[in-house]
């Protein structure tokens, strides 16, 4: 496509409300963490590799017989409080700003359990109820990690 030689209307995605392709035999939460897998479809947060936490899911979406994509996943990136981890993997106040891992839909850890899990986000709080997670794919991916 030649550059532009008139002036042009840019689409804006407007707006934290974001929609992906359910994966295949999945049954998401309402409030879930969620996450992208290896394919780049929405999965509820799990131990598992290859994954980017996304957001938290904004509706139940129940894909439980579907192939991926059959059913979208509304969810939103941004700052969610989520449970701790416990024992030796859980998160303090010392690694607020550096990147928490997934374990399951609603629980973040220190580490990546000698690389079992996907990056989360990055930690923005911590307090008695939880971990509150920056949830933003494409810092999450940069983001240097606490322990491996």
């Amino acid at each position: 496509m030649p550059p532009l030689s008139a002036d042009r209307n840019t689409p804006a995605a407007l707006g934290d409300l974001r929609q992906g392709d359910a994966a295949a035999s999945t049954l998401i939460h309402a409030g879930a963490l969620v996450m992208r897998d290896a394919s780049g479809n929405i999965t509820k947060g799990a131990t598992a590799t290859g994954g980017i936490g996304a957001g938290r899911a904004e509706a139940r979406v129940d894909n439980t017989g579907g192939a991926a994509g059959a059913k979208k996943v509304d969810y939103r990136p941004g700052v969610f409080r989520f449970a701790n981890s416990g024992s030796t993997d859980a998160i303090t106040k010392a690694d607020i700003g550096k990147a928490c891992w997934i374990v399951d839909d609603q629980t973040v850890a220190r580490t990546s359990a000698t690389n079992t899990r996907s990056r989360a986000g990055i930690v923005e709080m911590v307090d008695e109820l939880g971990v509150w997670v920056r949830f933003d794919e494409g810092l999450t991916r940069v983001a240097t990690p606490t322990a491996s």
